[in-house]
């Protein structure tokens, strides 16, 4: 049985509206061991038929067959496997891997066809030895001469057997003492037992052959057998080593390097397109950590009015101009809403506006009438002396607190010169026993003077009157405010007979500003997504082109027995290792604008958030994932023969 059959076998190419017939009918039978020559014009069909016999390409019509076995009802896979298993190919052009050294280029078939990297490493290194090639074992493609070149191709198609060596103008790019060299090499593979298939246009090539094959427009023409004598050679190329207890693992890691070793060869092209993945992945942290930073912020300054409290103001709203005239808001309602088992604390308000005069300094000033409990239900921070307690609000005491903004007006900017210290509001003499940090916002803007006495001394001293302008009520934190707020209004509406009262909830505030803060940072961080998207974009652009860069590669790999997954894998590999350096170098961007952020701004920090930053290092894996599918299937899907012609 014929190692190699062709019956019947066409092949016919488009050319714009006509069909190109290369092959017509042609019918060829290649015993094992033989070499042969195909030999013909430029255009007759000689390489196209070569391509055919390598399953580079396939026929339109016929059939071919290896050692008995129809090629036509493989898929691509069993395709592969016939390539890596039986086929070695030596082009003209050598198609050598420039990222590659001699030995990483030799090794290449044998890492798909699922070898250990030190049996591959061994055989390849005694096959170059072999060919005189022991000293360049290290040295890339542009370090070595053609007919060196020529000998890695050689050693490559070797590495796993190579029972058919297919020779395509294996001398046409070489000088002729070269070339001689690499035909000697070819007659000691065939005096080995090898099968030898030469395709040239120069017959004293040919002539090295046992059989010259003459092919013309498509069709064989002549085939001619000669008497050779055979080359006995004392050191034949190694036994192919076996394949690899687990090849897919191994694959999973060589692809991996491979993917390395292309991205560092081309390191600028691959920082342009982790560019996008950078800022975007950047940008969602960052503007995530700005966002919670804001509202740390917010809630910390609604915290200066006091948290999870309800105000009560006599009338209808703030605009009731009826409400000065309502005099039902009483101390006994607010004794009456201590004893609620819900209330945290309760504090009756007072308030008149004067002036504050120390020495020559005269300033306006708010005279607040609060309870010993104000301080606590407001979040009050204390700077300098102390509080005034129950005591005081019994005995009608002339103990005054104020705050940062008298404290400076009046005696610096140092808090403790003011403790000890008489001023007098309107005409009323008070003693300084505290200082506290100015509200932030309230009733009165904080860039007011605000001075705090026991309500009963500022009903007393300055109103004469023993209604109150408002009641805060501190509720526990285990209480929702709502439900808090609704009781209030029933309990305070059955102790006046009607509602003659409002109530502002401040926890209703710090969620509508929380609820606003977080509305503003999610539209932010959706155009940062938008930015994270179009790196994903990016990426995808520059798979492609680095697909259309490496059809070459893509071609050299498929023909020395890459499966598609191989190539989809390598190419996959390479746009998740761009996001995922991207996202980790992006990450590091964010953390870094957060460092400059507080040394330059001292009273606000961004936020991080360890979730935030997970979801957006998955999401560049993501991106990398499938925004590289693409590129990566369009490389795999490429025909063998159409990306060894784009060189």
């Amino acid at each position: 049985m014929a190692l190699l059959e062709l019956k019947q076998l066409t092949r016919v190419y488009r050319s714009g509206e006509e069909d190109l017939a290369v092959l017509k009918g042609v019918n060829l039978s290649i015993d094992r061991g033989e070499m042969v020559s195909i030999i013909g014009p430029s255009g007759s069909g000689k390489s196209t038929l070569m391509n055919i016999l390598g399953l580079l390409d396939r026929p339109n019509g016929g059939s071919y067959e290896i050692d008995g076995r129809r090629t036509d009802q493989l898929d691509s896979d069993a395709l592969s496997a016939l390539r890596r298993e039986h086929f070695g190919f030596i082009f003209q052009r050598y198609h050598l891997l420039g990222d590659l050294s001699a030995l990483g280029n030799v090794e290449v078939p044998a890492i798909y066809a699922g070898t250990s990297p030190s049996d591959r490493r061994r055989r390849a290194t005694a096959i170059l030895e072999r060919l005189g090639m022991g000293e360049r074992l290290r040295n890339r493609p542009g370090q070595l001469s053609g007919g060196q070149q020529q000998r890695v191709s050689i050693a490559r198609a070797l590495i796993n057997g190579g029972e058919v060596i297919l020779a395509d103008e294996p001398t046409g790019a070489l000088d002729r003492h070269s070339g001689e060299e690499v035909l000697r090499i070819l007659d000691e593979l065939h005096a080995e037992g090898r099968t030898i298939i030469i395709v040239t246009h120069d017959p004293s090539v040919a002539a090295r052959a046992e059989r010259v094959i003459e092919i013309a427009d498509g069709e064989i023409v002549s085939d001619k057998r000669q008497d050779k004598p055979l080359l006995v050679r004392d050191t034949p190329v190694p036994e192919p080593a076996k394949s690899h207890r687990f090849p897919g693992i191994d694959r999973l890691g060589e692809a991996f390097m491979m993917a390395v070793r292309a991205l560092a060869s081309h390191r600028l092209r691959t920082f342009l397109t982790m560019l996008g993945i950078i800022i975007g992945i950047a940008s969602v942290v960052s503007v995530v950590a700005l966002g919670a930073g804001t509202q740390k912020k917010v809630l910390s300054n609604i915290n200066g009015l006091g948290t999870n409290t309800l105000e009560i103001f006599p009338g209808k709203g703030f605009g009731d101009t009826r409400s000065a005239k309502i005099t039902t808001l009483k101390i006994g309602d607010a004794d009456a809403l201590a004893r609620l088992s819900y209330v945290a604390a309760v504090t009756p308000t007072v308030s008149t506006s004067g002036t504050v005069r120390h020495g020559a300094t005269v300033a306006n000033a708010l005279v607040n009438g609060v309870g010993d409990q104000y301080f606590a239900a407001k979040g009050s921070k204390l700077l300098a002396g102390r509080l005034f307690d129950l005591a005081s609000v019994k005995a009608m005491t002339q103990e005054a607190v104020i705050d940062t903004n008298a404290s400076k007006a009046l005696f610096g900017d140092n808090p403790a010169t003011a403790i000890g210290q008489t001023v007098f509001l309107t005409d009323v003499p008070a003693r300084i026993v505290g200082v506290i940090e100015a509200q932030q916002g309230g009733f009165g803007s904080s860039a007011n003077l605000q001075a705090y006495l026991p309500y009963s001394s500022v009903q007393a001293r300055f109103l004469g009157d023993l209604s109150l302008r408002s009641i805060t009520v501190r509720l526990n934190d285990s209480v929702d405010s709502n439900a808090a707020e609704t009781a209030v209004t029933k309990f305070l509406t059955g102790r006046h007979g009607e509602k003659d009262f409002f109530i502002l909830n401040t926890d209703d505030i710090r969620k509508t500003i929380v609820a606003t803060t977080q509305v503003l940072t999610l539209l932010v961080a959706a155009i940062a997504v938008i930015s994270l998207i179009v790196g994903g974009i990016g990426v995808m652009n520059i798979m492609l082109v680095s697909v259309s860069e490496r059809v070459s590669e893509i071609g050299v790999r498929m023909a020395v027995g890459a499966r598609r997954q191989d190539i989809l894998q390598q190419f996959l590999i390479e746009a998740v290792l761009v996001c995922l350096i991207g996202g980790t170098l992006g990450l590091g961007f964010a953390l870094a604008i957060g460092f400059v952020f507080s040394l330059l701004v001292t009273d606000f920090e961004l936020v991080y958030s360890t979730t935030s930053m997970v979801a957006a290092f998955t999401c560049s894996c993501l991106i990398g994932l499938i925004f590289g599918f693409m590129p990566a299937r369009n490389a795999s899907r490429l025909d063998p023969v159409a990306a060894l012609s784009k060189d």
